[in-house]
């Protein structure tokens, strides 16, 4: 299982373990000050690199199946590294390299790489984080000088929560509107939002470079070992070259020039060159998962409590309330895992073709499963404190830290109810492709093959079937995702297209919003269910195969029986064949507990790495009782 589970980049994360716990020294303890966590997470992120050879920034473009296989490794050990990682490579080089030309690459790479140029993303604005677009910071041309000027416009447009500004970033990358001066009354023409590489700082001094006003963000609810900062801009010039111009780019004498004909063009390819934020969270909070599911389910076994009159207590997993709150997750992370390994392939084969099918696919389905994902992890971190009672409280057991790290994971790289939002409006795109006789992308091939199946009546004989083997047949389980995506689906047009008469596209888009968020989150899981079916399909052993398809099944029924009175409501189960969902589902969970600590020791996360006294492999009582004193 272990194996089927971590493919080949098992040795590389390995390699992130093995060094982390050769460094005492280098391990974040449980009680750090915000600065001293800051100066940790950087060391840390030096040693990574330096001294045990592993080079993330190289792997984001030769193979980032491996980068996201450090990501996970490396937030297991501490998150704010995790983080601040991402923010150096993926974010901070990743625009250099993905939205500059080989000039750039040529200057910046090596140093980026070796972390000689740390630096930062300033895209985020006090008054403007998902509406990229609206951004305020101004970049206008000085043709006489041959430079930007880049301007914060007032206080609304300063850069906010921008990682490595607030101590260590030498250099940001600045997304700002393009102004071109013109002949016209206006003076200038807006290009729309460019980046632009800005030094901060003086790279042997570290003082703050003249027009540029950098200030901490302080204390946050977690991450406080990333240093977030706040940066302001009164005409700081940068030159020329240092326009990202891969999409854009302005000649000696102010002209402007692209291969791409229109703002929204533009601004469309610059945002996808940046998606791999968004699968690196996707990814990474399946890993934050991973742990926590490990640490609940490993001291559920452990801790005894009541029994029968006069018999041995019994362990708590044993319990059918306690299996319902754990099982469930633990099959979701399974089926987590499996999707997100699907999302990365996806987005490496988009980062080597380039092919415009890909990346819109690669772009919405990243941007379901980080919402989707992230969402259902932070739920699960408080489900999963509350199964361990008071022991789960304590800060040693990692609950906390790992809750208020991960927490910011449903906000950044796209607040999630914006990203589901991004996931409808392709889906609405797709609908019409169907009706006007397009192709569709493979992501929503179903839509294309079954629509009008899953659109007339419920077979009235199939609404009534009870049996175990239909229950777990995955023709049927798949068939209920979609066909609830796309009843969800066809009735949103209907009630768009109702409501736009009188409200206008943006209103009835409003009165509509949460039919629409409903309709995301069915489409995701229904990827996610398709996805861990086909890998139950392609495992090659026969007994982890049926172990997977035990779990896949818990998923998909807990699925199915959470949302009983949607299918009640259409028709598409009869009442005795609800009963049964419920009564299999049950009966799926007590049986996936009998393989529980099987299923968490796949994750092959070691005790240096879960670090949770309860988590623990062996003799977990006795490291607890030492960590207090005993």
């Amino acid at each position: 299982m272990s194996e089927y589970m971590r493919g080949k980049h098992t040795e590389i994360q390995e390699r992130v373990f093995d060094y982390f716990n050769s460094r005492p020294d280098l391990q974040t303890p449980l009680e750090i000050s915000k600065d001293e966590h800051r100066e940790l997470c950087m060391r840390q992120l030096l040693g990574l690199v330096r001294e045990a050879g592993i080079r993330p920034f190289r792997y984001v473009f030769e193979d980032p199946a491996k980068y996201f296989a450090v990501a996970e490794a490396v937030g297991s050990i501490d998150m704010s590294l995790g983080i601040k990682m991402g923010v150096q490579y993926s974010l901070w080089g990743g625009s250099v390299i993905n939205l500059g030309t080989k000039k750039h690459k040529d200057k910046y790479f090596d140093k980026i790489d070796n972390l000689e140029y740390p630096g930062c993303f300033a895209m985020t604005e006090l008054h403007h984080g998902s509406n990229v677009q609206g951004l305020q910071t101004t970049a206008t041309f000085d043709l006489m000088r041959d430079e930007f000027i880049i301007n914060t416009p007032n206080e609304g447009a300063i850069k906010w929560w921008i990682g490595n500004a607030a101590v260590h970033g030498k250099f940001a990358t600045v997304f700002a509107k393009l102004l071109l001066p013109t002949h016209d009354e206006k003076g200038f023409a807006d290009m729309g939002v460019h980046a632009f590489i800005v030094p901060i700082r003086d790279m042997k001094t570290h003082q703050t470079l003249p027009g540029i006003e950098i200030r901490d963000c302080g204390y946050k609810v977690g991450l406080n070992g990333v240093d977030n900062g706040a940066l302001k801009f009164s005409s700081v010039r940068v030159p020329r070259e240092n326009l990202l111009n891969r999409f854009g780019d302005v000649s000696r004498d102010g002209k402007y020039t692209s291969s791409l004909p229109t703002i929204g063009k533009r601004f469309a390819a610059t945002l996808g060159e940046l998606v791999g934020g968004r699968v690196g969270l996707a990814y990474s909070s399946v890993g934050v998962l991973k742990i926590s599911v490990t640490i609940a389910v490993r001291y559920s076994l452990l801790r005894q409590q009541f029994g029968p009159p006069k018999q041995p207590e019994i362990s708590i997993l044993d319990y059918q309330s306690q299996q319902h709150k754990l099982m469930p997750m633990l099959a979701s992370t399974y089926a987590f895992h499996f999707a997100t390994s699907y999302l990365v392939e996806k987005y490496s084969e988009m980062k080597k073709s380039h092919d415009e099918e890909v990346v819109g696919d690669v772009h919405s389905l990243s941007a379901g499963l980080k919402a989707y994902i992230t969402s259902y992890t932070a739920k699960s971190l408080s489900v999963c404190r509350e199964a361990c009672g008071g022991h789960g409280y304590a800060a040693v057991n990692r609950f906390g830290s790992l809750r208020n790290d991960h927490d910011i994971f449903q906000t950044f790289e796209g607040d999630n109810t914006v990203l589901l939002q991004q996931v409808v409006g392709d889906l609405l795109k797709q609908y019409k492709k169907k009706f006007e006789g397009g192709t569709l992308s493979v992501t929503w091939n179903y839509l294309r093959e079954s629509m009008s199946t899953y659109l007339s009546q419920p077979n009235p004989v199939t609404t009534r079937w009870e049996g175990e083997d239909h229950l777990r047949d995955p023709s049927f389980q798949l068939d209920a995702f979609r066909y609830r995506t796309s009843r969800l689906l066809h009735s949103a047009v209907l009630r768009l297209r109702k409501h736009s008469k009188n409200l206008g596209a943006f209103g009835a888009w409003n009165r509509c919003l949460n039919h629409l968020l409903t309709l995301a989150e069915s489409h995701i899981e229904s990827v996610i269910l398709a996805k861990f079916i086909e890998a139950v399909q392609s495992c090659p052993d026969k007994n982890t195969r049926d172990a997977l398809k035990l779990v896949c099944d818990l998923y998909a029924l807990d699925r199915i029986w959470n949302d009983i009175g949607t299918y009640r409501n259409v028709d598409y189960v009869a009442p005795n064949k609800a009963k049964a969902i419920h009564k299999l589902t049950e009966y799926l969970c007590y049986q996936v507990r009998s393989v529980a600590r099987e299923l968490v020791d796949a994750f092959e996360l070691p005790d240096h790495v879960t670090r949770a006294p309860i988590g623990l492999q062996s003799e977990p009582y006795t490291q607890y009782t030492q960590y207090i004193g005993f």
